[in-house]
């Protein structure tokens, strides 16, 4: 799938190197074809990396995708140069009018703080109170995930007693959903959180059904309103090194982490980590663009109310 970015977005380089196809705006725009509108809110603090990640997981279909980044007004970033969120980047208020066919929401290290507390909750609830009329569907990422639980259906995240962090086994449920299709009857997944939110609490209310749940790390992958909204309690689109710079990064500080979970061979974190999700995080990427994106989106998106 031909990926539309910006002609000079740093992360397009790296994608091109790893054979990915990704279209520049010159040459989108000489198709006749009206790519798939993504928004991808991005509250993760290393932006260009969420990005390549994210980029990566969405390309893995024929379809041409047309993704537009968004950060909030509300929250000055202390690990993005302000230059790149200037240059790539557009605000909630510069899009609120638009129709998207799928918008995703990524997670956010400020999971250990109360939602009332983060500084952008307000906007962040704004955004997602917007979805449910300007976005045919929105996938919740992790901490997103849990916000979008709390804010839609008012089930609230609790503290876990220690890191959920690693790559943890999961069963699917439901074999006649699309979002699943293809998936194996036990896959991995990574985690990488401190707080969860209860699955019996998810299982009580009869509008959100559980797609995938694992023994260890809980529920995992959530939908609602016939796929206009879904939760991905982990991080699929995490490549193969990230758990590993968070294990170093937080060992360097002196800060209390464990190894990862069924991550490094031999759980030796001096050999290289073992990439063993990669197929799964395409499969989900593919199946909402697929299934709960393209195949129910109009095709005159700015004119059709949802």
């Amino acid at each position: 799938m031909p990926i539309r970015v910006q002609n000079d977005l740093p992360v397009k380089e790296i994608l091109e190197k790893e054979n990915i196809f990704v279209m520049d705006e010159h040459r989108a725009t000489h198709q006749d074809i009206r790519p798939i509108r993504i928004g991808l809110l991005n509250l993760m603090p290393l932006k260009e990396e969420t990005e390549l990640q994210i980029l990566r997981s969405l390309s893995n279909t024929p379809l041409q995708v047309d993704v537009v980044f968004v950060h909030v007004a509300s929250h000055q970033s202390k690990n993005t140069p302000t230059s790149h969120l200037n240059k790539f980047y557009v605000t909630f208020e510069e899009i609120k009018e638009r129709k998207f066919d799928g918008f995703i929401i990524t997670g956010a290290p400020v999971e250990q703080m109360p939602f009332e507390e983060v500084d952008y909750w307000e906007e962040l609830k704004t955004i997602m109170e917007w979805t449910k009329t300007n976005v045919t569907s929105t996938l919740h990422l992790c901490w997103g995930a849990q916000a979008g639980i709390y804010y839609h259906y008012g089930i609230a995240k609790v503290p876990l007693e220690e890191k959920l962090f690693g790559i943890f086994y999961h069963k699917v449920l439901n074999r006649k959903i699309p979002l699943i299709r293809g998936f194996d009857d036990v896959f991995l997944a990574p985690h990488s959180r401190h707080t969860d939110v209860p699955i019996e609490k998810i299982r009580a209310d009869k509008r959100l059904m559980i797609l995938a749940e694992s023994e260890k790390a809980g529920v995992f992958l959530v939908m609602a309103q016939d796929g206009r909204q879904i939760f991905v309690m982990g991080h699929p689109e995490y490549d193969r090194v990230t758990l590993d710079k968070e294990y170093k990064r937080d060992k360097a500080k002196g800060l209390p982490i464990k190894i990862p979970e069924n991550y490094y061979e031999n759980d030796d974190d001096t050999k290289k980590p073992l990439l063993t999700w990669r197929a799964t995080a395409n499969n989900l990427y593919t199946n909402w663009l697929n299934y709960y994106v393209y195949q129910v989106t109009p095709y005159n998106l700015d004119g059709t109310p949802f």
